[in-house]
């Protein structure tokens, strides 16, 4: 099992814990400094991809729980 966390907090961020390597979408890879990041969820973060709190002043309200799937 691996070592990495990650947590879905109400209305808020994703936060990931463990040992954490960030990936851009051109392959450039950034080691995280601490044991846990905060992902942004609501997409009006003006530090992408990390969470800098904008969730709480805009109000966000997230799904109350994640999309089964399809059985197909």
């Amino acid at each position: 099992m691996s070592d990495v966390e990650i947590r879905v907090t109400k209305n808020g961020p994703y936060l990931v814990s463990g040992p954490i390597e960030l990936v851009d979408a051109d392959g450039n890879t950034q080691t995280a400094e601490k044991d846990m990041i905060a992902l942004c969820r609501c997409g009006a973060s003006e530090n992408k991809p990390l969470c800098d709190g904008t969730h709480s002043k805009i109000g966000f309200a997230a799904a109350e729980a994640a999309v089964p799937e399809s059985a197909e």
